[in-house]
């Protein structure tokens, strides 16, 4: 390791170091593969998104239908107890018509004390009636309440449906646009290099690593001084001792001194 693999012309490029022609295309499939990657990444995320967009809908709807579903019980209830009352007082008016046709006072007595019982009956299912018209009113303005939330999510998540559509029709355009750039350059590689590449790639997942101030800046382990002066010039492909990766050397951009 720390070895040089390869050394040829070089192409003259912009800047103060000139890159060996072959290294120059693995930085660049390097490049291209670690943007097709994230894009990829952005890509397979999207269905999750779209998961999340509409778990947060469905909450939302769950919530209104929860009000909705409330107030229905307690409409429900009230009428119930409507009904309940309607049929005491018919109660209460065949009592009423029975106590005439009495004919001994304890008759008298126990009918009335029929009548008094329906009375209260009818008394406390009038008290549950109020009970629930009070609920149904505040119910009402949960309702109304959860349809306004609802509303407002339902508009902003059709809205990021459109976006997550968008973003997922251009990662797609960009992807495929890459992997034939992936194509073009690694068929530009030299077989050899491309298998080392390949070889390096399966088992560091990333191939290529910068070289800057005598470390990998992948792995972090120093470079031999030795190596590092030659991997400056770019002129021939090292790899890490530790990582196996292909060295490349960026220059620092030129420092500009302001006239005084």
């Amino acid at each position: 390791m720390g070895r040089r693999v390869l050394e040829c012309g070089v192409d003259a490029i912009p800047g103060p170091v000139r890159m060996n022609a072959d290294l120059e295309k693995l930085v660049r499939l390097h490049q291209v593969e670690s943007q097709l990657a994230r894009l990829e990444s952005d890509l397979a995320d999207i269905p999750r998104r779209r998961q999340d967009l509409e778990a947060r809908i469905a909450s939302e709807r769950a919530r209104l239908d929860g009000a909705r579903a409330a107030l229905d019980t307690s409409v429900k209830a009230r009428k119930q107890h409507e009904a309940s009352v309607q049929d005491l007082e018919t109660k209460r008016s065949k009592y009423k018509g029975q106590l005439m046709e009495v004919k001994t006072n304890k008759e008298y007595t126990a009918a009335l004390h029929e009548i008094e019982g329906v009375e209260r009956e009818i008394r406390a299912r009038e008290d549950q009636v109020l009970e629930e018209m009070e609920k149904a009113e505040t119910l009402t303005q949960d309702v109304k309440r959860e349809e306004t939330a609802f509303k407002l999510v339902e508009q902003a998540g059709k809205a990021e449906a459109l976006q997550l559509s968008a973003a997922e029709a251009k990662l797609a355009e960009q992807s495929a646009s890459l992997r034939k750039e992936r194509e073009q350059v690694a068929a530009s590689v030299p077989e050899q290099l491309r298998e080392l590449y390949q070889r390096v790639a399966r088992q560091r997942i990333t191939a290529v690593a910068e070289a800057r101030e005598g470390v990998c800046q992948t792995c972090h382990v120093r470079i031999r001084l030795q190596i590092w002066v030659e991997v400056r010039k770019n002129e021939a492909l090292f790899q890490c001792e530790s990582c196996s990766r292909i060295f490349y050397y960026e220059p620092p951009p030129p420092t500009v001194v302001a006239e005084p």
